[in-house]
């Protein structure tokens, strides 16, 4: 299977144009959900690929507004290269999506969702157990744990969950960056807002531009309730076992809209499986 084959194309795709500003970035990421922007120049014969724009490369930069100062080159792929070594050029640059191009042309982007959900169609190889991919390094919080902390918990990990643990240190479930993301409050120049939010002095106050899952929340600051996180985890949590195919685990995956699973044995929790994972196994 060729990337041609999974890729989103360029007709699809939402670019910003040079000359542009970080406010073209911050709009595209917030109305469409992505953690990255392709950058093109338009010519006279159309347009060339530039480049692209992360949330690393805005807050690594906090004070720059030009986009062509906050873009930078990424690894690129071609339509026709074969997907499994797409695959390996993301899991080897931590990328999670990469530009498709052919000289200067964008035509398209093809992202880790993307091959996941190859996976799971069969369209590629599949048939690796998942006991044999995960990763054994699982991120926990505790049931009681303030919101705020969980998420600097998530944070200093530098994944996008925490399995979430009971007394028994029994998985009881799960939480991610979006379910921070589906109650933060955005707080522009107010003042604090009362003991059901931190204020901005606190710890876990976050600054600048604030990173959750695949979205972003441009901000100054924003505010969490104080409430324990079993108040805002997904208590029906996706498990698979060790004997599981990559496929089956691909196609829970995409149904369940999810990029981690955790991975059980006997009814305990004895890893993760990323979706990053699944393209390892390729």
């Amino acid at each position: 299977m060729n990337v041609a084959d999974a890729m989103t194309p360029r007709s699809e795709l939402v670019v910003v144009e040079i000359p542009g500003t970080r406010d073209d970035v911050l709009e595209y990421i917030q109305d469409h959900g992505f953690s990255s922007v392709p950058v093109v120049k338009g010519t006279g014969d159309g347009e060339v690929y530039r480049g692209l724009v992360s949330r690393d490369d805005l807050i690594d930069h906090p004070d720059e507004d030009q986009l062509a100062m906050l873009m930078r080159e990424v690894p690129t792929t071609g339509a026709d290269v074969d997907i499994r070594e797409a695959a390996s050029v993301m899991v080897t640059e931590n990328a999670r999506r990469i530009p498709v191009v052919d000289g200067d042309a964008l035509e398209g982007i093809l992202t880790v969702t993307d091959v996941v959900r190859a996976i799971a169609r069969g369209d590629v190889d599949g048939d690796a157990a998942v006991g044999d991919l995960a990763t054994r390094d699982v991120n926990a919080t505790h049931v009681a744990t303030p919101l705020p902390v969980a998420e600097r918990e998530i944070g200093l990990s530098a994944v996008p969950y925490a399995v979430v643990l009971d007394d028994d240190a029994t998985m009881v479930g799960i939480l991610t960056e979006v379910d921070v993301l589906e109650v933060a409050r955005v707080v522009e120049g107010e003042e604090g807002t009362g003991d059901s939010f931190a204020n901005q002095d606190d710890d876990w106050a976050w600054e600048g531009i604030k990173a959750v899952g695949n979205r972003y929340l441009p901000t100054r600051n924003v505010e969490l309730p104080l409430g324990p996180t079993s108040e805002f985890m997904t208590a029906d949590v996706v498990t698979v076992s060790g004997r599981r195919t990559a496929a089956e685990t691909a196609r829970e995956m995409i149904s369940n809209d999810v990029e981690q699973i955790p991975l059980v044995s006997g009814g305990e929790l004895v890893g993760i499986v990323r979706d990053v994972d699944l393209l390892e196994g390729l």
